[in-house]
């Protein structure tokens, strides 16, 4: 259908544009981006794609607001604490252009549902910051033929790139293997500029547009660093690794940790995960008096967290969960496994309390024993 006569004057800046036109606003709205994150990176990236006039928004995102999020994730607002990102996103972007189709996906992204995801989009935008889900979409990408549009910042600095596309360098080319846990912060934990992001977001929705648009010259075999305090952009040839083992099927990398090793899940991860299968050993250790008051759906045992013996006998090599009232004493308990050689150990941040906030269900009796 021709532009109708609202969706003329909105987009009257583009269709000034001889690389644009009409010819080119119809191909934006025939188009599709998939955001995966709602958060920094994602924020500015879905804002100017809704108001570019991109037809149909994906927003993979199975995260709540956080009023620590406010300091650079403009997509929302204060209201919006404590609610869906996706869902915050996504009523933002509508109020910014109605003629947009918003689609939601609210699950964690893993190897079920990766490819299919991906495949039914045409450009993918890289809004994550875990390594884990930044190799897998690589590689869906990769397999099902979508140009991934790369982002990443920490503290004053930040990347972008485009990868798998018409044969150019991929993530792994950058990154060939994962970095080891432990070695390198999460913006939880390092900072970062609350500015930052909006650049670099920006810069992704501008390789997203051009993509769709067929026009200039993509960041494919280019990365763009960007330095916020010397305000300076650097850019490094990358090429493919003919040497390199080509990926030919989708392969789960363990979740990443922070800087100290230690995972923690934010109680709307743990839901999730527990949706789409994930098991491991659910150990509470608070007092048995705690423990009498009500516990966390799946859990196996009450190992108080100083007794470090009963807690590794617990776990017996199994991926372990460690839960308490704050989230201190499970912490503690974590690090002292990850101590001793533990490696697939997480804990419930905030505790049963945020378990509570977050509004995911009332504890249970304890089990029998």
């Amino acid at each position: 259908m021709p532009l109708s006569a609202d969706e003329r004057a909105r987009y009257s800046r583009h269709l000034l544009l001889p690389e644009v036109g009409v010819d080119g606003q119809e191909r934006l709205r025939a188009g599709s981006v998939l955001v995966i994150g709602a958060g920094g990176l994602g924020s500015p990236a879905l804002l100017y794609l809704a108001a570019a006039g991109v037809g149909r928004i994906g927003i993979a995102d199975f995260d709540r607001v956080d009023v620590t999020n406010l300091q650079r994730q403009i997509v929302h607002g204060t209201p919006a604490v404590g609610t869906s990102k996706a869902r915050s996103a996504a009523a933002r972007l509508r109020e910014l252009n109605p003629h947009v189709e918003v689609v939601l996906h609210e699950a964690p992204v893993d190897v079920h549902n990766v490819l299919a995801l991906v495949g039914a989009y045409d450009v993918v935008v890289d809004g994550t910051d875990n390594f884990p889900t930044r190799y897998l979409v690589n590689d869906a990408c990769v397999l099902v033929g979508r140009p991934y549009v790369y982002g990443s910042i920490l503290r004053f600095e930040g990347q972008a790139s485009v990868f798998a596309w018409r044969g150019g360098p991929d993530y792994r080319d950058l990154f060939p293997v994962p970095p080891a846990p432990g070695t390198v912060p999460s913006c939880g934990e390092a900072g970062v500029l609350g500015v930052l992001p909006g650049i670099i977001g920006t810069i992704q929705a501008t390789e997203a547009l051009k993509l769709l648009l067929g026009l200039g010259t993509s960041l494919s075999g280019r990365v763009l660093l960007y330095d916020a305090l010397d305000l300076r952009f650097t850019e490094i040839t990358l090429r493919r690794d003919p040497a390199r083992p080509q990926v030919t099927a989708l392969v789960p990398i363990p979740d990443g940790c922070g800087v100290d090793g230690l995972e923690r899940v934010a109680p709307d991860a743990f839901a999730a995960r527990r949706r789409s299968g994930w098991s491991p050993v659910v150990v509470d250790v608070r007092s048995p008096a705690e423990w009498s008051t009500g516990v966390l759906p799946g859990t196996a045992h009450l190992v108080p967290h100083d007794d470090v013996e009963a807690l590794a006998t617990a776990v017996a090599g199994r991926p372990a969960f460690l839960v308490c009232r704050s989230g201190r004493r499970s912490e503690v308990a974590a690090r002292a496994l990850l101590e001793r050689g533990a490696t697939a150990v997480a804990h419930l941040e905030g505790g049963l309390l945020g378990w509570d906030e977050a509004r995911h269900g009332s504890l249970v009796p304890p089990p029998p024993g």
